[in-house]
């Protein structure tokens, strides 16, 4: 069966009032590299059916792997009909989203293949040579994932969307594995990446680690890079639900009750938002749910989604939201868009800029094992990772030490003191579930190094 033949074939049993089918057909192509040698390389098939049942206000959920057979597809939806039988009144119970139909609602699933690499492994192969020449060892993986998900109900709803998702990460190390460089990119068809530059950035922050300097902790102004900055704000982002915020859970909840939105966090007029069409990060235009909890609702799928403010010249804007909490909050229905920007001021000025203006400072490259602490500040607390290095007077002069941190990225939006020119970045803890992200960096005068870390 073909995914639309799924999707019509299950919206037809019988069983239940109303029905949401998610077919999604997914191809994965990877190159693996160690030691400036490739090792591994692949493609993978995947293909899930999740039918949500809808019986009165009951609602039952049933996903599973694989399903190509008539038989097994009617498995599923008789398992979701039972389940929506057997359930209490669901609370975001609401009428589905009104039909519409995707143009290319009939067209194959797009599939992605190893011959995405085709101008990638060239230049991976050139840099091996020039990393092996200059006493290095680059390691690393790239990843493409191209996903049709096609969502059908019985209001009739018909929407498609495929959506190609691409990383890349090279790690530089010495010969004697005590100097160590990270850097990685995302990227939707892994064209036109000058690998070449990407190895020579690898390549001068080994050089600078030749030096060390020994710091101890404490408060210290720090330029965080775009990577580490969307680390920081995917995971406000995912803290930002409105429904958990109105019932005084999270750090945007208002003192005396509601939320924080219309406040001011950052006197930096900076904006924090999502867009479906964003170039180079374009993700889904409607709701995908696969279950209902606190931020999302399997009665909204296929709902439009529109380019939506999260912060706006600082000031909070809105929160996440179903139709279901936006009644109870009182604020506009805004649901999880997959990708998120940040902006500053015009004429932001690039990283290596900001380095160059720096009297003495640190740089950090990346944050990794990222924890909260205190959900009602969204103190977080983490390890920096692959190279934090000191800056005097405008030039960086060596390699510190690695520290823990515990900073809010709420808290650091209200301190600070310059955001650059924001670029196309991946998160480096967060790329295996967020990955389209536009970020600046940033300077803080005072980010927390809570305590020196022995990580090497």
């Amino acid at each position: 069966m073909t995914p639309q033949e799924m999707v019509e074939r299950a919206l037809a049993r019988d069983g239940a009032d109303d029905r949401v089918v998610i077919v999604e057909e997914g191809s994965t192509a990877n190159l693996r590299f160690a030691g400036n040698t490739l090792t591994t390389n692949g493609v993978a098939r995947s293909a899930r059916l999740t039918v949500i049942s809808v019986s009165g206000q009951g609602v039952g959920v049933v996903s599973r792997a694989g399903v190509r057979s008539e038989e097994r597809l009617a498995e599923v939806v008789a398992a979701a009909d039972a389940a929506a039988r057997d359930a209490q009144p669901a609370e975001d119970a609401r009428p589905l989203v009104d039909a519409r139909s995707s143009g290319d609602w009939t067209e194959p699933a797009a599939v992605t293949s190893i011959g995405v690499y085709s101008e990638l492994a060239p230049a991976l192969g050139e840099a091996f040579a020039a990393a092996e020449s200059g006493g290095r060892r680059l390691y690393g993986f790239a990843e493409h994932t191209l996903t049709s998900t096609f969502v059908g109900s019985s209001s009739g709803l018909r929407v498609r969307h495929d959506q190609p998702t691409g990383r890349l990460e090279l790690n530089a190390k010495s010969p004697d594995m005590k100097r160590s460089a990270w850097t990685g990119l995302a990227t939707p068809d892994f064209a036109g990446i000058d690998v070449a530059a990407l190895d020579a950035s690898l390549a001068q922050r080994l050089d600078w680690a030749k030096v060390r300097v020994d710091l101890p902790a404490g408060r210290y102004e720090t330029i965080i890079p775009p990577t580490a900055v969307a680390d920081l704000m995917v995971y406000l982002y995912w803290s930002a639900g409105a429904r958990d915020a109105a019932d005084g859970r999270t750090v945007f909840s208002a003192a005396g009750g509601g939320t924080r939105v219309g406040e001011t966090l950052s006197q930096v007029p900076v904006r924090l938002y999502s867009d479906p069409a964003a170039a180079g990060v374009q993700c889904a235009p409607f709701v995908v749910a696969h279950a209902s909890s606190r931020e999302s609702s399997v009665f909204d799928n296929g709902l439009p989604l529109e380019p939506t403010d999260w912060i706006s010249e600082g000031r909070l804007t809105n929160l996440l939201q179903t139709r279901y909490s936006a009644e109870l909050t009182g604020l506009s229905a805004t649901p999880p868009i997959d990708n998120l920007i940040m902006t500053g001021p015009e004429g932001g000025r690039s990283l290596e800029e900001m380095i160059a203006s720096t009297e003495r400072g640190l740089l950090l490259t990346c944050l990794w094992y990222i924890r909260e602490v205190d959900p009602q500040t969204l103190l977080l607390t983490g390890l920096t990772r692959d190279g934090v290095y000191l800056v005097e007077n405008g030039e960086v002069v060596g390699e510190v030490n690695n520290f823990r941190f515990n900073e809010s990225p709420v808290d650091l939006l209200g301190r600070l003191s310059e955001v650059g020119a924001s670029k196309q970045t991946v998160p480096r803890e967060w790329n295996d579930y967020f990955t389209r992200t536009i970020m600046p960096p940033v300077r803080v005068p005072d980010f927390n190094m809570s305590t020196v870390s022995q990580a090497s």
